[in-house]
C-alpha cells in the first residue's frame, strides 16, 4: 500500500500525495474553482484532474521532474531553462479569462503593504534595517503600472516539471489571474539569477530586468514573516534572506 506524504501543510491548505495521486484539501472554495479553471484553460501542460469532493480536489502526478529547488543549485540545462521561458510566455500570451480570480494586488496595495512588512522585520529584529531599507528601495521599481496578463501568479521552480528538454507540467494554479507578467518571471528565478538570461531567451520579448530584480525583493520581504510564522526557513542557504542579501 502506497503512504501518505504530506507535501506541505498550514493554515490555509495542505497536500498530500498517495502513490501517483495529489489531494489537495482547501476550505477555501474559489481558489479551488480559480484552480479548476485555469487548468482548463491554459495552453501549457498541467495536471489531470481525477475528481473533487469539496474540500478536496484530486489530481494526477505530472511527469519528469522538478526545475530545481530554492537554495539548491538547478541541474536542467540552459535549453531547458529557455523553454520554460517560451510555455511562461504561452502562458501570458494567452486572452485573460473572463471570470477567473481576482486582480492581483495594485500598486497601492502592495505598497502598504510592502511598508507594513519592512517597518516589522525590523521592529522585531528579524532583519537589519540597512538590509531592509536597501531592499525596499530596489522594490520600488516593480510598483509601476502594468499591463494584467494571464499569470500563474505562484511560479516558484518546484512548480515547474521538466522532462528532457520540454516542460512537462506546471502545478498549483490556485492563484492564476490577471496580473504583471514579470511577477512569474521573477518568482520562477528566485534565488536561481545565474538563469535568467536563458528564461528571457526563451520567453522572446524584451523585458525589465531591474523590475524582475524589484520583484525578487519585493517578494521576499512581503514572504518572509508569513513563512516564518508557517514553519518554513527563510534564513536557508539560497533562500529569501539570502536574496535580500545580493541586492547589498
Amino acid at each position: 500500500m502506497d503512504e501518505v506524504e504530506v507535501v506541505v501543510a498550514h493554515s490555509e491548505r495542505a497536500t498530500l500525495r498517495v502513490g501517483d495521486v495529489f489531494l489537495k484539501v482547501d476550505a477555501d472554495q474559489a481558489r479551488i474553482d480559480a484552480e479548476v479553471e485555469a487548468m482548463t484553460l491554459v495552453p501549457v501542460p498541467t495536471p489531470e484532474v481525477l475528481w473533487r469532493k469539496p474540500p478536496v480536489l484530486a489530481i494526477a502526478a505530472v511527469p519528469g521532474t522538478v526545475l530545481g529547488r530554492l537554495g539548491e543549485p538547478s541541474t536542467a540545462s540552459p535549453a531547458v531553462w529557455a523553454a520554460v521561458g517560451a510555455a511562461i510566455r504561452k502562458l501570458h500570451d494567452t486572452p485573460l479569462p473572463p471570470r477567473l480570480g481576482r486582480a492581483g494586488r495594485g500598486r497601492d496595495e502592495l505598497t502598504a503593504e510592502l511598508d507594513v512588512e519592512c517597518e516589522l522585520l525590523v521592529t522585531n529584529g528579524v532583519l537589519p534595517a540597512d538590509l531592509v531599507t536597501r531592499n525596499r528601495e530596489v522594490a520600488e521599481a516593480a510598483l509601476r503600472p502594468w499591463t494584467p496578463a494571464f499569470t500563474h501568479g505562484d511560479l516558484q521552480i518546484v512548480h515547474v516539471f521538466v522532462d528532457g528538454d520540454e516542460v512537462s507540467g506546471i502545478i498549483d494554479w490556485s492563484e492564476a489571474g490577471p496580473g504583471d507578467p514579470l511577477y512569474d518571471l521573477a518568482t520562477l528565478t528566485l534565488g536561481h539569477e545565474e538563469h535568467l538570461d536563458d528564461v528571457v531567451e526563451g520567453y522572446g520579448t524584451d523585458v525589465d530586468l531591474d523590475v524582475i530584480r524589484a520583484w525578487w525583493s519585493l517578494r521576499s520581504l512581503l514572504a518572509i514573516r508569513w513563512l516564518t510564522e508557517h514553519g518554513f526557513d527563510p534564513t536557508a542557504p539560497g533562500c529569501e534572506v539570502d536574496v535580500l542579501k545580493s541586492r547589498m
